[in-house]
């Protein structure tokens, strides 16, 4: 079991520096895109951040998964197919678990993290204005 975390810890690190790096940096800069976006509308539309309200909010949970894939979905499974491509091409093989949570990582996080501090700053940016 150790070896198997070594393995994945070290295969992480390695995708700083090998080949296919620039996309370290443009699969979270267009989540963060999709999650701006989508915070600006969840603004306008007065609804309370996205994240906080995927945890305390079960009955509307299930919509807004749909709302959140549709808008960063296509960017996690880009981010999941590159992935499998850097395996390939570096790894000769492919760590399924290892691709799932890089795609994670670049696509999903940036998204929940961004896009309701995106919404918390616009309703005060709004609650301001109306002063």
């Amino acid at each position: 079991m150790d070896e198997m975390w070594m393995r994945f810890v070290e295969n992480l690190t390695d995708r700083v520096s090998g080949p296919m790096k620039f996309r370290l940096l443009l699969q979270p800069v267009m989540a963060s895109v999709f999650a701006v976006v989508s915070g600006l509308k969840d603004a306008k539309a007065g609804k309370p951040p996205y994240f906080w309200s995927l945890l305390t909010d079960p009955v509307h949970r299930r919509d807004m998964v749909k709302d959140g894939w549709k808008s960063v979905g296509k960017v996690f499974v880009l981010a999941l197919i590159l992935d499998v491509v850097y395996q390939v091409i570096v790894l000769r093989f492919v760590y399924p678990g290892e691709a799932i949570v890089v795609a994670f990582v670049l696509a999903i996080l940036p998204y929940l993290i961004l896009r309701g501090l995106v919404t918390r700053i616009a309703h005060r940016k709004v609650r301001n204005a109306d002063r």
